[in-house]
């Protein structure tokens, strides 16, 4: 009886005292697995371009998205965010992007349009004190989790 109580004793010990190195933390009540920063720039002659370097406080992996978003409107107190590339039209009939590229230190912001396009027809508020939000989300979350990157809003639930 004693060998069987030691063995019932034991048993339990063994399954109710195991205890292992904490996991990774996860998402529980953490609405946020992504980082942004703002930046306001100008565009101007001959390359209508700037060159953000990305803050190192940020972790950027070669699989992260990087997603920029361009302020075109505050409404009523709330900015109003437009993913890039964004199509912009202007007076003369012509037509122009904001667009962007990126690589592990520096996102590059620009204007393009086509060959024979006259850069002298866009308006200074088009061209100076251009406010962009740059974003680096883990691809393998925005696939899991169908985020669609073009709505800011769904983009923003998750970004600290």
């Amino acid at each position: 009886m004693k060998k069987i109580a030691f063995l019932l004793f034991t048993f339990t010990l063994l399954f109710t005292a195991c205890e292992g190195d904490q996991g990774p933390p996860g998402l529980d009540g953490v609405n946020f697995v992504g980082q942004s920063f703002e930046r306001t720039i100008s565009f101007s002659a001959p390359d209508y371009q700037q060159s953000i370097e990305i803050p190192l406080d940020i972790d950027l992996y070669e699989s992260d998205m990087v997603l920029v978003y361009h302020l075109i409107d505050v409404i009523d107190g709330y900015d109003v965010w437009k993913s890039l590339p964004e199509t912009v039209y202007i007076n003369a009939g012509e037509e122009f992007q904001y667009n962007y590229e990126h690589n592990f230190d520096f996102v590059t912001i620009f204007i393009e349009s086509h060959p024979t396009f006259d850069y002298s027809l866009l308006l200074d508020e088009e061209r100076i004190n251009q406010t962009f939000r740059i974003v680096v989300l883990p691809v393998d979350f925005i696939s899991s989790n169908n985020i669609d990157v073009n709505n800011y809003s769904d983009v923003m639930q998750y970004v600290e």
